[in-house]
């Protein structure tokens, strides 16, 4: 029977609630702990301002609330330092954001003169609203974590996409070989773990950023000829970027291209440009909740709720996080 809370011994009581872009995940997570999502209202006053009230008491709970500051970005992070802030003044016993996806996470650095370096920014924000611990998955950057001077806890999602992939290869939709493609250099590590747990090659794509959003792919470092290629990032955004590579891998004599990320934005043109390239299939996570049919129905989604809900359920307990992942949720 579902209830609202778990108690411990010690009557600690753990609550879910869930912002307004993540509420379908929230529900996952709180049906796979056993409990029904915290009742908490979330209103727009008609300048655009953003009211939260919890509908019941939670006064001294460990209280994890789940939000991914996704589209419309802005809003939906105001919306999450709200609703901490709420809990603080409400006298809750620990706060947790659990933030599937970590927004401004790109900018974790100054590139040039006068930038700021607003995944700090993020993580003072945060602070400053009250929130005791960070759950959060695939940072587009480690250092993203010293950001932080509460604890922060890393979840990765690429044993759910391996797994898949696993499935397939063992399905034998892959009779002639599978070469995992990593998008640059930067990503040639999670590429590399990827490819090694698929028992795969590994290629890897060079690429220049003129400016944001924008990627020009110079060359390929691989071979590919007569193989799958597997395309694996940790976001997918506008996909111009993983067209360019694509339309080089297909280039190269691969024989299908797929693609997959933990995160999938698709802001801009993005459906369309996936939908008119020659990838064949696109396999994200509901870190960012994604319509469906998108991109002429070439998406495929796999949830994160039962890596959220154990990492949750551990917390709470003051278990280990990271024999969740047998130490594999550092990948950086």
């Amino acid at each position: 029977m579902s209830t609202k809370s778990i108690d411990r011994d010690d009557s600690k009581r753990l609550m879910v609630f869930a912002g307004t872009s993540s509420k379908a995940l929230g529900a996952q997570i709180g049906s796979r702990l056993g409990i029904e999502l915290g009742e908490v209202i979330i209103q727009r006053f008609q300048d655009g301002e953003i009211y939260v009230r919890f509908e019941e008491s939670i006064r001294g709970a460990d209280i994890f609330l789940v939000q991914s500051t996704s589209t419309p970005v802005n809003d939906s992070l105001m919306e999450l330092l709200i609703m901490i802030n709420a809990a603080k003044l409400a006298s809750a016993h620990r706060i947790t954001a659990v933030m599937p996806w970590y927004g401004y996470s790109r900018q974790d650095k100054k590139s040039s003169p006068r930038e700021p370096i607003t995944a700090r920014l993020v993580a003072q924000l945060l602070e400053a609203a009250g929130v005791d611990r960070v759950l959060t998955m695939d940072l587009h950057a480690g250092q993203i974590q010293g950001f932080f001077q509460i604890p922060v806890d890393h979840m990765t999602a690429t044993p759910i996409l391996a797994d898949h992939f696993m499935e397939r290869q063992f399905a034998g939709d892959f009779p002639e070989g599978l070469v995992v493609v990593s998008p640059d250099a930067g990503r040639a590590k999670l590429a590399n773990h990827f490819a090694e747990k698929l028992g795969a090659r590994l290629a890897v794509l060079a690429k220049q950023r003129p400016e944001h959003n924008t990627a020009e792919i110079t060359f390929l470092i691989g071979d590919v000829e007569g193989k799958a290629a597997l395309l694996i990032d940790d976001m997918i955004d506008t996909a111009g970027t993983l067209c360019a590579g694509a339309a080089v891998v297909k280039k190269a004599g691969a024989t299908k291209v797929l693609a997959a990320a933990t995160h999938g934005i698709f802001s801009g043109k993005a459906f369309d440009r996936l939908e008119e390239s020659v990838i064949e299939e696109i396999v994200v996570t509901d870190t960012i909740p994604v319509p469906e049919g998108s991109a002429g129905g070439k998406i495929q989604i796999l949830s994160v709720d039962r890596i959220l809900s154990d990492t949750i359920h551990n917390v709470f307990c003051d278990e280990s996080v990271s024999e969740i992942f047998a130490g594999e949720n550092q990948l950086f």
